[in-house]
Parts: C-alpha cells; structure tokens; sequence
C-alpha cells in the first residue's frame, strides 16, 4: 500500500519560513520524480516544485528563490523548504510521487501566512 505522509505545516507570519516533508512508503522512492503542489483558498491546484529521480529540480516562478526542493532517498523522504513566506502562499500542500504515467498524491498540510 502506498502511503505519502506530510507533515510540517502550521502557522506563520510573513517572512517567515516552513520546512515541509513528506515521508513515503510502498513505492520504490528512488526512481519516483516527487513534487509539491498546493491549492488556495478558491483556486486551482498548482505545481510548486518537483524534483526528479536524478535530482533536477524545477519551480514555480512564484517560489523562485524563496523555495527549495529536496530529497534524501534514504529515507524515502521529500522535502520543501520555504522561505520569506507571503500571505499567498496559504494553502494546502499536497505530495505527488510519480513514476512514469502512475501517481500518488499524499493528504496535505495547511500551511497558513499570516499578514
């Protein structure tokens, strides 16, 4: 059974930072590309950041410099560092993990910035 597990989100002000991980079971976590996708309050569910099998990674333009993906294979663990947080950044965080044409998304973690 596959499982991905978030964690790591919560309350912050503005400027602050949040470091979000998702743990993941079931899958070979190695050969998975893993992302971060988030939906606000009202929106669409958007890519944030994704990082390959081999490491490269990719972002959304909004997160430019203020976030970065990691992986530590490991620990079959996702990481998203999130720094110089904004208002606009609330939302639920979700994890995919994806192999080929199959994904996994986790349940999510609300980060909420406050003004």
């Amino acid at each position: 059974q596959v499982r991905l597990v978030e964690s790591g989100g919560g309350l912050v002000q503005a400027g602050g930072s949040l470091r979000l991980s998702c743990a993941a079971s079931g899958i070979i976590f190695s050969i998975h590309a893993m992302a971060w996708h988030r939906q606000g309050p009202g929106k669409q569910r958007e890519l944030v950041a994704a990082i390959g099998s081999g490491g490269r990674t990719n972002y959304a333009d909004s997160v430019k410099g203020r976030f970065t993906i990691s992986r530590d294979n490991a620990k079959n663990t996702v990481y998203l560092q999130m720094n110089s947080l904004k208002p606009e950044d609330t939302a639920v965080y979700y994890c995919k993990a994806r192999f080929g044409l199959v994904g996994y998304w986790g349940k999510g973690t609300q980060v909420t910035v406050s003004s």
